[in-house]
């Protein structure tokens, strides 16, 4: 049986992205008992020359939803980068799981050669929709969301494995 482009991408997505808005739970939770300012989370870096934790969700987001409506064919939403607390940012999360709801399998699968043309490095660079897929898109969305998970570990919210996870 093969694999579709859908069920690779699109349930990924959002699965990933509901373990990371219950992250943000634990992580309201930490920041309310440590007493800590609501922008001291959403700004924290794993290092200064990295993104910070609010940078990580938008890029994971914009990710994931930009994979899903270009094997789709249809526009990308514009979300405003304007987030500036955890509440923010599972707002954030919580549209695009609204937005990647919609998409149905019968827009995404036999996408595979689909030729896209993405900008990176302000370069326009040419992809088949799985080779895109596969080797940009996905890679790129779990180092977000991982990166997501480590400034918070870091930062000593109580979250593990399982929580990244979930259940699947």
């Amino acid at each position: 049986m093969a694999i579709s482009m859908y069920q690779v991408s699109v349930p990924r997505f959002i699965h990933m992205l509901g373990n990371l808005s219950k992250i943000f739970d634990k992580a309201d939770a930490y920041a309310e008992a440590k007493k800590l300012d609501p922008s001291v989370l959403p700004s924290a870096r794993l290092y200064p020359d990295m993104l910070p934790l609010t940078a990580q969700v938008q890029i994971a987001c914009d990710g994931a939803k930009g994979a899903a409506a270009r094997m789709a064919g249809i526009d990308i939403p514009a979300f405003e980068d304007n987030e500036k607390t955890l509440d923010d940012l599972k707002a954030r999360i919580a549209r695009t799981v609204a937005f990647l709801g919609t998409i149905k399998a019968q827009q995404v699968d036999g996408s595979e050669a689909k030729d896209l043309v993405i900008k990176v490095g302000g370069k326009d660079t040419h992809y088949t929709a799985m080779t895109f897929l596969l080797g940009r898109a996905i890679p790129n969305f779990y180092f977000h969301v991982t990166t997501a998970y480590d400034i918070l570990r870091h930062n000593g919210v109580e979250i593990g494995k399982r929580d990244y996870i979930g259940t699947v």
